[in-house]
């Protein structure tokens, strides 16, 4: 009987690199729509203040991009409507092009200041930033005077 999923021969107690790298909780975009156009490239960073994504979306406007907050989910979804049409006598020639994406992504339990979230968009790429809370962040090592 064959499975669909594929363990290491020589090492079965030692994961894969791929387990490792999809068991990050909080980036699971497995909740995203498409229709239109190919899904943008995500770029996820972390450091000691704050996580930051770059979403590749070259073409678009600001206003075509919509960022929301709904509980731990932010959702970043944009819709383009582009309508061209030909008016050459005899013939009318109409195209009508719809592109849009949902990404949506699961964020820690109690790691990101929700009200200090911002995103810009410059160059063909929107970057959101999610600020850690305070509590969050990683504390330097801080000697302890035994008395």
């Amino acid at each position: 009987m064959r499975t669909l999923v594929k363990r290491n021969r020589f090492y079965p107690e030692i994961p894969s690199l791929f387990d490792e790298f999809f068991k990050n909780d909080w980036f699971d975009n497995t909740n995203y729509t498409m229709r239109g156009s190919t899904m943008p490239s995500v770029n996820v960073k972390e450091d000691d203040d704050m996580y930051a994504l770059e979403i590749a979306a070259p073409g678009m406007k600001k206003n075509d991009f919509k960022v929301e907050l709904d509980n731990n989910t932010l959702k970043i979804s944009a819709e383009i409507e582009d309508k061209k049409e030909d008016n050459n006598d005899p013939f009318t020639r109409r195209e009508f092009n719809y592109q849009s994406f949902c990404r949506t992504f699961h964020l820690p339990d109690n790691k990101v200041d929700s009200g200090k979230i911002s995103a810009k968009y410059k160059d063909g790429i929107l970057y959101v930033t999610l600020p850690k809370l305070e509590e969050a962040k990683v504390k330097p090592v801080r000697m302890i005077d035994i008395g």
